[in-house]
Formats: structure tokens, sequence, C-alpha cells
């Protein structure tokens, strides 16, 4: 049998887990500076909670979990000659993996809204699964790094989103444009251009798409999505203007309140952030609309200045996502951070700190079976010590020992010999420069406490 996996996964080797832990071990000390605690969620939900979350079109991307044991016993056989998996997956399928972390947190909030404090800071970084057609920097399994406030519609935690991303990008020595916007800005956009409410999903989802298919790309498709040419034409107009004042004088003199609100959540959330100086660039974006229809407020996406790769984060306020399972009223805003575009932008820069992957500091290598046996001690007394070391299981050849510790990136080696088991003093050799000492046990630890 050929060793396989599923399209859309992938294996990860100990230097490339190291790499992936750096960032996440970036990402989550930034949350904790700012007073986010840890939750996680099972991998599977039950369909009901996932389904009608993220539109048709994310409904699609579900992987369905088949009922235990028999799943077909409750199912006609008419209606599987009629081969409608719509009305067949709810009587085979009642769990399915998640798509996002979002969903199943406000699941979480409303399941134990009694035992929280609001408004409730949370972070995950977990696995999601979406059944996409795999591609470069686009899997079927990957992670997500997830941050999120419930319980406050205060735009002071929006500017501390734009501040957690500037530092997380910062310490990952990563050039980016934090990209920001209202949804209720553009509402106000679509009634000063005649979009009428049923049509505001379609047009949001068409001009999120401006970057890469361009001005009549998106009117294409607006008018494709039965939007009327001349709204649509009017609205890519509108799209022309970027200055935040501009708009607020747009949407005051066509009366739109929505529109004025959005505005003005802008420029509140600037205010915040006036005294607080960032080392990436801010960008108000008037053509960021993110797809998902939850969001309602502020929604932020970031791109990498000098690479290209797409959004590296996305997220956004959303009003009463917990409504949908009972909770109303219930404010939050969030943001996700791109974990494998991350990855990749690092790898290809060469942005990883030097010894990333020595988990190792020290293997000791012997000449023969009284050496080993000697040697395993000492072994013993570093770990005990707190000092990551190994021991090269037999006394094979010099070369072949030292050839390993190489391949491992292991920087240092202690040699035992019949001279070091008499003496006492070890040697210590430094891979790298080739430099040797002799130390005493005692003073070997001192070196890498």
């Amino acid at each position: 049998m050929k060793p396989r996996i599923p399209q859309g996964t992938r294996d990860f080797t100990p230097q490339q887990i190291a790499k992936r832990n750096y960032i996440f071990g970036v990402i989550k000390e930034v949350y904790e500076i700012y007073g986010f605690r840890p939750i996680e969620t099972p991998t599977m939900e039950l369909l009901d909670t996932l389904t009608g979350k993220y539109g048709d079109e994310g409904d699609k991307l579900l992987f369905k979990i088949l009922n235990n044991g028999d799943f077909l016993k409750d199912v006609k056989d008419s209606l599987l000659a009629e081969k409608n998996s719509r009305a067949i997956i709810p009587k085979i399928a009642k769990r399915g993996l998640r798509y996002d972390l979002t969903v199943p947190f406000a699941r979480f909030v409303v399941m134990n809204q009694n035992a929280l404090s609001f408004p409730f800071k949370r972070y995950q970084i977990q696995p999601v699964w979406r059944a996409d057609r795999p591609q470069k920097g686009r899997y079927r399994e990957f992670y997500q790094c997830d941050a999120d406030v419930i319980g406050s519609k205060a735009l002071l935690y929006e500017a501390e989103f734009v501040q957690i991303i500037d530092e997380v990008f910062k310490r990952l020595n990563i050039d980016v444009t934090i990209h920001i916007n209202n949804r209720k800005l553009l509402a106000g956009i679509a009634e000063v251009a005649g979009i009428p409410d049923d049509k505001f999903v379609d047009m949001t989802v068409a001009i999120d798409k401006l970057d890469k298919i361009g001005h009549q790309g998106v009117l294409d498709e607006m008018i494709r999505r039965e939007i009327a040419p001349g709204a649509a034409e009017k609205l890519m107009e509108l799209l022309k203007i970027t200055s935040i004042e501009a708009l607020a004088a747009k949407m005051d003199d066509s009366g739109s309140e929505i529109g004025l609100t959005g505005v003005e959540e802008i420029q509140e959330i600037w205010r915040f952030l006036e005294h607080s100086p960032l080392k990436n660039t801010l960008n108000f974006n008037i053509s960021l609309a993110r797809g998902l229809s939850y969001y309602t407020g502020t929604i932020f996406e970031v791109t990498a200045n000098d690479v290209e790769m797409g959004s590296i984060l996305g997220g956004g306020r959303y009003d009463d996502l917990t409504g949908i399972f009972g909770l109303k009223n219930m404010s939050g805003v969030g943001i996700s951070f791109g974990a494998e575009r991350i990855y990749d932008i690092m790898e290809a820069k060469s942005l990883f700190p030097e010894g990333i992957n020595n988990n190792i500091k020290v293997l000791i290598v012997t000449f023969d079976h009284a050496a080993l046996d000697y040697g395993f001690g000492i072994l013993t007394a570093l770990r005990k010590a707190g000092i990551s070391a190994d021991i090269y299981p037999e006394p094979a050849k010099m070369k072949k020992q030292m050839k390993y510790a190489n391949a491992r990136e292991i920087p240092f080696v202690v040699v035992i010999g019949d001279n070091e088991m008499e003496t006492g003093k070890l040697v210590l050799k430094n891979m790298e420069t080739g430099e040797q000492d002799q130390l005493f046990l005692e003073d070997l630890i001192k070196v890498f406490s």
C-alpha cells in the first residue's frame, strides 16, 4: 500500500513544528498581555450549530461526519433514488468538523454564560476544516489564531485589536498594512447608491473582490447578482472616495444615518489611537467588505507590504452572533491571524530566529560501553538541572556520532572516554567553532544554566 494523506492536509517535520510554535507563541504572548484567556472547543460540532452561519457557499464547505453504526437505516429507498443530498444529509450525519472558531465560540458563550464575566476576552488557537479546493496558501485543514471580546459595544476594543495586530507583526518582523472599514458605512453607501437591503450581501461579496478582479469585474459581478446597473455604477463611483471627511459629507448630504454612524465609529477608533504610535500602516479602505455575513460594524484585514500573499488576518464586529443560540444583544469583536500564510512569508523571507530548531543543547558521545554507562549518568544530571540533553545510544564511530549532532543542529557535544571517566573532566566541544574545553560536571551545568 502506498502511503498517502488526504488532499489539502500536511505532515509537519520537527523543524516545521518549531517554526509554527514560534508563531503561535508570539501571538499567544501578545494576546495574554492584553488580558485574553485561552479556551478550547471540540473538533466536531453539531451540524445544526454550523449550518446556516457562513452563507450558502460556506455550507457547501462543511465536512460532515457520518452517524455511528448503520447510518443509512433511516433513509428510505425512494429518497436514495432521488439522489437529493440536501434531504439525505440530515438523516445520515448529525455532526461536522468545525469550519471556524467564531461560531463555536458563540455557542460556548451561550452555554457557559453564567460562569463568565462580561466583557469576556478569549483567545483560541486550534485547527479548522473546510472542504475547499486545495491550492497554494489554501488548505482543507489549517490553524486559526482567534481572539474575541464579547459583551461590550465599546470601540476601545477595536483600537486595542489594532494595537495587538501591530505588536504581533512587529515581533514577527513582517511589514504590513492594517486595513479598516465599517459595514455600517458600506450600508450607507448602498443606501445612497439605491441598492436595496436584500442585495447588500451580494454587493459586499462583489466589492470584496475589487483587488482581484478590478473595477469592471466588480461591476459585472454586481449586475450578474441582479443589482441594477445604474445603482452598481453609482456605487463604484462612491467607492472612489477615499477620505473619511468626504464620505462623512456625502452621508450627511444624503441623509444616511447608518452611513454617518459608520463614519463616526471609524473616527472614534482613530481618536483612541492618536496617542499610540504604530510601527505598521493603518489604512482606511472603503472597498474592504469581508464576505462573512455576520459582521455588522468595524472590519479588519491585513496584507504584507512586500509579499504577494493575500490577506494574512481578518476580523470584525458582530452585534448578535450569540442570538442564533438564544442569547440576544451580545455584541462582540474579534480577529484571526492566518498562521499558514504568515509561516510562508517568514520562510520565504528567512525571518525565523537562528537556532529555533535547537531543542537539544548538548549531545553526549562516547567511545565504548563503559563510557556509555558513565555518560548516561551525566545525561541524567544534566536533565535534572533543566538542561535539554541527549546521548547517542551506542558507542559508534566518532564520525557517525558527530554527523548525527550536525544533522540535528545540536550546538555542543560532550565527549567521554577513559580519561574523562578517570579525571571527571568532560570534554565540551562547540560544534560551530570547533573550540573545546575541559569541565567538571558542576561547571558544565553552569555553562548551560
